[in-house]
């Protein structure tokens, strides 16, 4: 069985421990396609985080109580970075992972695409499934958001991390999209899986802009492969993350429904097939598209395999 998953951010990194734990006791392989509209550039470095977070957990070396970056981390670089006044001084980087970072930007300046750089970077941590990015070319997600008393466009990372997402915000641009191809390889995998699953990740800035690069979205409903999402929302409540004030600024209800109606489903001009909710959720419904409501908190790798499970048994 060959099992793709479209993932962003640290929920679906989570997600993918427990696809490749029930990938392996089923004999599946699996391919993960990642969201780079976090992508940035700092430092001149090429910073590649939601790729970075999937790569680590896998890896085994991501820090379980930040929930991003590399465990053990230390701060000497960002510490002599702040002594020279470099800016920007609200985006930190560990010494650990400036160096994922300089081998990235090394063989990017060298020509390789991120592909073929993402794929040598997980030659080192072994993460047991495939990542591919959804493209190698340039997709940022910036948001025009009211800053310093004037409506502007900034990089994701700066509304979130500087932010915190807490400045009236209008509206979000996946940067490039229109002009991105699929990366190598994710077409193929799209063509040959037996079953897509959508992470429960932030469906505005995570899932978005994978399904924003020409093709993608295409791919997805001209495949024979049934997609199965699931909910990033439980109870009418974010598990994590920023996907409540996401969702709010689209002028999209934050609840298991409101992300159903989003995604919609695919008999009808959509997404999705197959839609798994929390069991506190059970009820909602998506027109077109089967539902079926299942634990969904990602306690541990085996609660979350059990989730993957259901997702296939919806499938």
């Amino acid at each position: 069985m060959q099992i793709v998953v479209l993932a962003g951010g640290i929920g679906g990194a989570r997600f993918l421990l427990g696809v490749r734990a029930h990938a392996r006791r089923i004999g599946a392989e699996v391919t993960a396609v990642v969201n780079v509209g976090d992508d940035v550039q700092m430092h001149g470095l090429r910073i590649c985080p939601d790729l970075d977070s999937v790569m680590y957990t896998l890896g085994g070396a991501h820090d379980p109580e930040r929930g991003w970056g590399r465990v053990g981390e230390s701060w000497v670089v960002k510490e002599e970075l702040a002594a020279y006044g470099a800016e920007p001084s609200w985006f930190g980087l560990g010494d650990k992972d400036v160096a994922t970072h300089l081998v990235r930007t090394t063989m990017l300046t060298a020509g390789y695409p991120l592909s073929a750089v993402t794929e040598a970077l997980c030659a080192r941590w072994q993460p047991g499934v495939r990542l591919l990015p959804a493209t190698d070319d340039r997709l940022e997600t910036h948001v025009v958001a009211e800053v310093e008393g004037e409506r502007r466009a900034i990089h994701f990372q700066e509304w979130w991390v500087r932010y915190r997402g807490d400045v009236p915000t209008h509206r979000f641009v996946f940067a490039g999209a229109e002009a991105a191809k699929p990366a190598a390889g994710v077409l193929d995998a799209l063509g040959s899986a037996d079953v897509v699953l959508v992470a429960p990740s932030n469906p505005v800035v995570s899932v978005a802009p994978v399904l924003a690069v020409p093709g993608i979205k295409e791919a997805l409903a001209d495949g024979p492969a049934p997609v199965v999402g699931v909910s990033p929302i439980i109870a009418g409540a974010a598990v994590r993350g920023m996907a409540d004030r996401c969702l709010a600024t689209i002028g999209v209800e934050c609840s298991a429904a409101g992300v159903a109606g989003l995604y919609g489903a695919r008999s009808a001009g959509g997404l999705l097939d197959g839609w798994l909710v929390d069991s506190s959720d059970a009820g909602v419904e998506l027109p077109g598209a089967r539902v079926r409501a299942v634990p969904l908190w990602m306690t541990d790798e085996d609660a979350t395999a059990a989730m993957v499970a259901a997702a296939l048994e919806l499938a």
